[in-house]
């Protein structure tokens, strides 16, 4: 008589969407971009932003500042246009106020995004931050994770050129900022820009430690009734699924040419954009316009991903960055 035996069981695993960045482990490479998600607070009341990897919060200047006119959001075909501002409440604001808050809904490093007008403002900036989070430290943990440099500032010393579109420009930022900091100095690239490589190697020349990319593109929109430019500032930022093809590009390039990480950004909407990215090179992704779209779109993108992943036979992310590098 053949005995009967039990089906074997194969025993599986979840993929691991574990990554790190610049030296920080990150539970999964999904980030919030600045501007998308304030300060934290306002999606913590709608899902557990513990699920993030992390996020970076609102662009953060030396003082206050309102922003610009209104109109200034626009909508676009697969896109909308955006000319906020930097609107936030100064420095001194987010770490008596904002930071505490935080702590008390998200446990993670957190990447600050710092912003002026000047190299100055951005060491003020960083400086605070820096000597704040030192004191948390000794309390409990560091808050901040990484300073993320927005370099697509207009500098008001040279007439508004804006920092990223000039790699002397953009390394007196990076530097100034190098010297206010321990923490990984990520530089946030520009896309207007004719070589986006020379940017990130000047970058990486100065110091920082990774880059993110892309910015917005700049953009604008006419009402034809009023036949006048929609935005009050004239132009805006661009961002949404139309520039994905486009950040792509930039990330596959800088991650041919700089031996520091890339952090992709622009048109990110899905799990699978997220494989595409790191494919490119990236090592970690920033999830901006979308966020404003759905507020869930984080929580949908990382509870995604494993699905996908098992979909295209990826164990680990950790090991899937680059691999469609052609070298």
């Amino acid at each position: 008589m053949v005995r009967e035996t039990a089906p074997r069981t194969v025993p599986t695993t979840a993929p691991d969407t574990a990554v790190t960045l610049c030296g920080i482990e990150m539970t999964n490479p999904v980030m919030a971009a600045s501007g998308t998600f304030g300060y934290g607070r306002e999606f913590a009341d709608l899902y557990d932003i513990d699920l993030l990897g992390s996020f970076s919060f609102k662009g953060t200047t030396p003082k206050p500042r309102f922003g610009n006119e209104t109109p200034r959001i626009a909508e676009c075909t697969e896109g909308m246009l955006n000319s906020v501002g930097l609107q936030n409440p100064g420095v001194d604001a987010v770490i008596s106020e904002e930071l505490p808050a935080l702590a008390e809904v998200f446990h993670k490093p957190v990447m600050a995004n710092v912003c002026g007008g000047c190299p100055e403002d951005y060491a003020e900036v960083t400086e605070k931050l820096e000597i704040a989070d030192a004191q948390n430290e000794a309390q409990r943990r560091p808050q901040i994770g990484w300073i993320e440099v927005n370099i697509s500032c207009p500098n008001v010393k040279s007439g508004g050129m804006v920092f990223g579109t000039d790699p002397k420009a953009a390394a007196s930022v990076i530097r100034a900022v190098r010297q206010k900091t321990k923490k990984p100095v990520i530089a946030k690239l520009s896309p207007n820009v004719t070589d986006i490589t020379e940017i990130g190697r000047a970058c990486e020349a100065a110091g920082a430690d990774g880059l993110t990319a892309i910015n917005t593109l700049l953009g604008m929109r006419i009402d034809l009734k009023s036949r006048r430019p929609v935005l009050a500032n004239t132009m805006g930022g661009f961002s949404g699924p139309a520039v994905f093809p486009v950040a792509l590009r930039a990330v596959y390039q800088l991650c041919r040419t700089v031996d520091i990480p890339v952090i992709g950004c622009g048109g990110i909407a899905s799990a699978e954009n997220v494989l595409e990215m790191m494919m490119a090179g990236a090592a970690a992704v920033q999830v901006g316009s979308a966020n404003l779209v759905d507020p869930y779109a984080c929580k949908g993108i990382i509870e995604e991903l494993p699905r996908v992943m098992k979909q295209y036979g990826i164990k680990a992310l950790q090991e899937l960055t680059a691999q469609a590098q052609v070298r």
